[in-house]
Formats: structure tokens, C-alpha cells, sequence
């Protein structure tokens, strides 16, 4: 298990607080233990908290594409990462670690959104193009991996846990009563929503991106 967070610029670029991040990521630590990591520049900030277990030595994270122009964090894992590195090596990709992360970016580098059809696993990540100026969030088909995110000030939120988009001391925190009520009938809340007001969650089995605002 490890913990992601970031922050997205949907207007005018500038903004990012690295002291925001480590926060966010910080507040997410027992996911991930062993190690914190950051990428920022001028339209995102990302954060991540690592659980190590494959390559110890190399695997921190964010992880980057071999321009450096693609950045992920990601917490899950993806079972046939090894049939999908040695594809990606005899289409030309060059890796830096041994991980199941670079094999994401790379996949994502080759196939776009369409990565996700080839991914058999339990996920939730964020890839930022910085030449496009784009995010790419995805989480996999069940659920096992969560993902919330909320829109503020012009700025997209997300996290792998709430209390870690609770970080931004701009987000509202205010219970949703229809939510609650969803609690109370379904034992859960209806896939999107949380009992959070103005606080959602990717669903399961989807993806988002995120370009020129939008």
C-alpha cells in the first residue's frame, strides 16, 4: 500500500505549495512508510508515500518516462507488469528501475488512456504530462484502490485518502446529509460520492483527464 496526493492548476499557472504537498503527503505516511517523495513545477504538484517492495534501491517515486516529460505517482500494483516491461523494451522504451510503476508510464507513453485495457491489477495513479499540460487519473475496475479529488479556487485536489485533501485549509469541511443517507439505506455511499460535501471519489472502473482547464 502506498499513498498518493497532488495538486492541479486549472487556470493561470503558479500556486503549487511544496510545503502544501510534503503536508498532504505526510498526513498519508502510515501507507507508505519507507519513503516520501515529490514533483513540482508550475501548474502541479505531486506527492507520494512509498511502501517499498519492488526494487528498494531505485523505485522512489515520482517516476518519470525516459524525457522526463511523463510523471506518475501510483499506489497499487499490476500482476503481469513483467510480460508488459518486455513488450514495451522491443518497442524501444529504456527503463531506469525495475518497477511496476515505470512500466505504467511507459505503457501510458505507447497506448494512451488505452494502457488501462492492458493492465491486470489493483490501482489508482496519476500521470502528468508537462509538455501537453495534462493529468491522466485512473483507478482500477473494482474500487481496491482509492481515489478522491474535489475542485477549489481554481485547482484540482486529489488524494488517496480525504483527510489528506483536508490539507488545503480552503476545502470546506462539511457532511453531506444526503450522503449520510445513503450510509444509513446502502451501508455505503452511491459510486462519486463521499460523505463529504463537495468531496468526491473517482469510481471504480474509470478514468480522468484533465486539460486546459477542463
Amino acid at each position: 500500500m502506498c499513498g498518493i496526493a497532488g495538486h492541479l492548476c486549472l487556470g493561470t499557472p503558479g500556486g503549487i505549495s511544496l510545503e502544501l504537498i510534503e503536508k498532504m503527503t505526510e498526513i498519508i505516511r502510515h501507507r507508505g512508510p519507507d519513503e516520501m517523495g515529490v514533483y513540482i513545477d508550475d501548474w502541479v504538484g505531486l506527492g507520494h508515500a512509498r511502501l517499498s517492495i519492488i526494487d528498494l534501491a531505485k523505485g522512489a517515486q515520482p517516476i518519470h518516462n525516459e524525457d522526463k516529460t511523463l510523471w506518475i505517482v501510483y499506489n497499487g500494483e499490476i500482476f503481469n507488469y513483467l510480460e508488459l516491461r518486455d513488450e514495451l523494451l522491443r518497442k524501444g522504451h529504456t527503463f531506469y528501475t525495475s518497477t511496476d510503476t515505470e512500466v505504467i508510464v511507459h505503457l501510458y507513453e505507447e497506448h494512451g488512456p488505452c494502457c488501462l485495457d492492458r493492465m491486470n491489477g489493483q490501482f489508482a495513479f496519476a500521470i502528468w504530462n508537462s509538455k501537453a499540460r495534462e493529468l491522466f487519473l485512473a483507478r482500477d475496475r473494482v474500487g481496491i484502490r482509492p481515489l478522491h479529488y474535489t475542485i477549489r479556487r481554481n485547482h484540482l485536489i486529489f488524494a488517496s485518502e480525504i483527510k489528506s485533501i483536508f490539507q488545503d485549509r480552503s476545502v470546506p469541511r462539511a457532511i453531506d446529509p444526503e450522503a449520510v443517507n445513503q450510509v444509513f439505506t446502502l451501508w455505503t455511499t452511491l459510486a462519486g460520492d463521499t460523505v463529504f460535501e463537495g468531496i468526491r471519489e473517482l469510481p471504480p472502473g474509470h478514468y480522468m483527464t484533465v486539460v486546459n482547464g477542463q
